[in-house]
């Protein structure tokens, strides 16, 4: 598996062309399945206190909305400084 630095920078680097469908695939890898799965919103728990959720939905033509993935990115090195501080 990649490191969490080396994802969250490949998401900076695609994040204008990444799908909905692979925003979903790196939020079930790293966060588990989503606790909301029906309609058009995927809702995925965090693991800490706080806003503990990420709330994503396909954009326009299937692909992932710039915003969501910065959320997602954000995410991903906040699981990466937890990890750290508990080394």
């Amino acid at each position: 598996m990649k490191e969490l630095g080396d994802l969250a920078e490949e998401l900076r680097t695609h994040s204008t062309n990444l799908s909905f469908n692979e925003l979903v695939k790196v939020c079930i890898l790293l966060f588990g399945p989503p606790r909301q799965n029906s309609g058009s919103h995927k809702v995925f728990h965090m693991p800490w206190h706080g806003d503990p959720r990420i709330n994503i939905q396909a954009g326009k033509n299937g692909k992932a909305k710039h915003y969501q993935i910065k959320q997602v990115i954000a995410a991903i090195e906040k699981l990466e400084q937890a990890y750290r501080d508990n080394s």
